[in-house]
């Protein structure tokens, strides 16, 4: 005969679910705990609009902090064609002193390119240096221009004391000029109202 009604088995059953699922956790905090996680990783679980936009402008403000950092092509060839032809007239301007033969710097005319002995084309010359010298007569960048303020060409010697001379160098839309006292070697000069050049 069996002990215990034919429904009982049921309810023990229903009892212990239901103690099992009332039953308390470990500890108070570890409760609280478990639950301020599941918020952190509900709430960090994508970016807002403003998270993205702040990291878009800081973006923004470095690649714009950069690309001025950077020089431009044409002004620093515009330089280097600068020092370049200051040295090559400091060069020449010493031959004409220690040889005693008057020397002239000249770029072509507008309407009349230079032509050098066979034939190749000349951006510039050296008029009364001997060709043995063998100065450059074409600019790094085919693409500059010269041109003398005031006159035809650049006096270089032999004479101590020259007249002050100015030539302004053009590459693009880039303006370089060159002048010199007279005593002193040609250097940049800075336009009036200029910032100084670094």
């Amino acid at each position: 005969m069996p002990t215990s009604a034919p429904g009982n088995k049921r309810r023990i059953r229903r009892r212990a679910r239901a103690a099992w699922r009332s039953r308390p956790l470990a500890s108070p905090k570890l409760a609280q705990a478990s639950s301020l996680a599941s918020q952190d990783f509900r709430r960090a679980a994508g970016f807002t609009l403003l998270e993205l936009l702040v990291v878009m402008a800081v973006i923004a403000v470095g690649v714009s902090l950069v690309v001025l950092t950077l020089p431009d092509a044409d002004a620093s060839r515009l330089d280097e064609e600068g020092a370049r032809l200051s040295t090559l007239l400091e060069t020449a301007r010493a031959e004409s002193r220690t040889s005693g033969v008057p020397v002239w710097w000249a770029p072509p005319a507008a309407d009349a390119p230079l032509v050098g002995a066979q034939g190749e084309p000349q951006q510039f010359q050296f008029v009364g240096l001997p060709k043995a010298l063998g100065l450059p007569t074409r600019w790094l960048d085919t693409r500059v221009r010269a041109q003398v303020v005031g006159a035809g060409a650049i006096v270089l010697g032999p004479e101590a004391i020259l007249p002050a001379q100015r030539i302004v160098l053009s590459l693009g839309e880039r303006r370089l000029e060159l002048a010199s006292d007279g005593l002193g070697p040609f250097t940049v000069a800075e336009p009036p109202n200029a910032e100084p050049r670094r």
